[in-house]
């Protein structure tokens, strides 16, 4: 007897290939779908619903709540059943002690606690332990951060690894690998990260392509120097030999619309090459950080607390604010990306509540101060511990890069706290694929939107026996309500429960159904190559 039967669906399979009228059998927490018969512990009546695999988030930090509550409702009710976490060079391991405030400073863009555990995890076979124990609603592949890595050998120091230093990173990296992380990520607008030139991220690259690892990174720059941005991403991939997954692919600044047409030639060029590209994305057309992206990152090299103190002075604040409104200062400016102030959105700034869910120049009108003053004074009140969402990006661009045949889906969700404002992204990215790509602007079918977010990311990311349905793979499954799917996250109101989804099923057991959790926690660390 199966333990369940889902009868009657239209199932949508993550091939791509057009949906058809089945059902679905669940056995020891596998798909069957031959010889299924009409006998199970658990009969679900699908009638009118679609059923397809568990989505793929290609780009989540997760990681940094993984076994909360939050992690439940941020992944789970969108229908997200796996997720590579450990991107933008921001991982929960490894921790040096040393160096603990460092690297919770950078963390806590994403989190808002950190277990007592946390200076134990000096390696990632360590964090495992951890990660393996705590309730999981969802399975989850990690990246090891470069930022992460960098400040446990080396602080915040603004400077090149040494020869020692890069041999000590490596040989961290490389037990990660062997105890199965699935490769190494870079956020190299962020610091430390952005500290390194390319020919350290190579060498550490190469550590991961014995393990077929791939290499993520949040470029150097999405805005004026773009182009120049993911030349240096795909070589990395070149000199390495490893696979590249460019982050959140995006263009910044309205100087910089329609650049994607040169940069998803380079990518396809790549692929011609040999070199395994693609590019994952989210459906907004705006982006979400830390508020510190507004600033130069060359002033963070001593930390939060140096910059706040920094901050406090009238000709410090003079001489920064004409480096962000001179565009030849080089770094991928955030204030102007978005345009000034207008588009500078404060989602979180804990200290200086009244800022949140307004922008900078509301903030500043209601207070009645400067802009540049709200903002420098609120940057002081908050350690620089705050969060932002830029109005850079447009509709056509977004458009056109999902479009591509080498592009995926992945949130970027900041998902400190279900309480807190954010990005309607955290809590809405994978319905909102649907409703937006396929509904309202139908540039894409169902079919090729669900293969968008499960097939194809489990076939580029090497996620193994998932993101189809087929005989013998996990049961990973979500059922929804097509005609009535919608994502009710907003930017005003971001973290909201999508209507429509009726189960989600991870493992063979039923986690989440009718807008409720039902208590099974069959979620697991997945080991890469395993």
């Amino acid at each position: 007897m199966l333990d369940v039967l889902i009868k009657n669906g239209v199932i949508v399979d993550g091939t791509g290939n057009p949906g058809y009228k089945g059902d679905v059998g669940i056995k020891n927490g596998k798909i069957v779908l031959a010889n299924v018969g009409d006998q199970a512990e658990k009969v679900i009546d699908a009638s009118g619903k679609i059923v397809c695999p568990g989505f793929i988030d290609a780009h989540s930090h997760g990681d940094l709540i993984i076994g909360t509550e939050d992690a439940h409702l941020f992944k789970t009710t969108q229908g997200v059943t796996t997720e590579i976490v450990g991107q933008c060079s921001l991982s929960m391991a490894p921790v040096a002690p040393e160096h603990l405030t460092d690297i919770q400073n950078m963390l806590s863009m994403g989190t808002t606690f950190f277990p007592e555990d946390m200076k134990n995890w000096t390696s990632y076979a360590r964090w495992l332990e951890y990660a393996d124990a705590v309730p999981k609603t969802a399975n989850a592949k990690m990246y090891i951060g470069h930022s992460s890595l960098r400040i446990a050998v080396m602080g915040m120091d603004n400077r090149p690894a040494t020869q020692k230093e890069l041999d000590t990173m490596k040989g961290i990296l490389r037990e990660a690998m062997e105890s199965g992380a699935a490769g190494f990520s870079t956020g190299l607008i962020y610091t430390p990260c952005c500290y390194a030139k390319e020919d350290e991220i190579i060498e550490l690259a190469k550590v991961i392509a014995p393990f077929d690892g791939i290499y993520a990174s949040h470029m150097r720059n999405e805005a004026d120097m773009i182009v120049d941005a993911v030349k240096e991403t795909i070589n990395v991939g070149r000199q390495a030999g490893v696979r590249v997954d460019i982050s959140h692919h995006k263009m910044l600044g309205k100087p910089n619309w329609g650049k994607q047409k040169e940069t998803l030639r380079l990518i396809h060029e790549a692929r011609d090459e040999g070199i395994r590209v693609i590019c994952d994305q989210y459906p907004y057309t705006r982006n979400m950080t830390t508020l510190n992206a507004c600033m130069p990152p060359w002033y963070f090299e001593h930390g939060f607390a140096s910059m706040t103190d920094k901050l406090k002075d009238p000709e410090f604040r003079r001489k920064i604010r004409a480096e962000m409104e001179d565009p030849k200062t080089p770094y991928d400016n955030y204030y102007l990306n978005a345009g000034g102030w207008d588009g500078v959105y404060v989602y979180l700034a804990a200290k200086t509540p009244e800022a949140e869910g307004r922008f900078i120049t509301e903030y500043a009108e209601s207070i009645g101060k400067d802009p540049w003053e709200a903002f420098f004074d609120m940057c002081v009140a908050n350690n620089c511990e705050t969060g932002g969402v830029y109005s850079a990006m447009c509709d056509e661009d977004v458009c056109e890069i999902f479009k591509d045949p080498y592009c995926v889906v992945g949130s970027d969700g900041l998902t400190r706290t279900w309480k807190e404002k954010g990005h309607p992204r955290a809590s809405g990215t994978f319905p909102h694929v649907i409703t937006y790509f396929v509904k309202e602007r139908r540039i894409a079918t169902l079919e090729e939107a669900v293969h968008k977010m499960t097939g194809l990311t489990a076939e580029f990311l090497l996620v193994k026996n998932k993101g189809l349905v087929k005989e013998g793979y996990d049961a990973d499954l979500v059922v929804f309500d097509y005609e009535n799917l919608k994502d009710t996250a907003t930017y005003s109101n971001s973290n909201s429960l999508t209507e429509g989804i009726d189960y989600v099923i991870v493992g063979g057991e039923i986690v989440y159904h009718d807008k409720a959790f039902t208590g099974a926690t069959p979620g697991r660390m997945i080991r890469h190559n395993a």
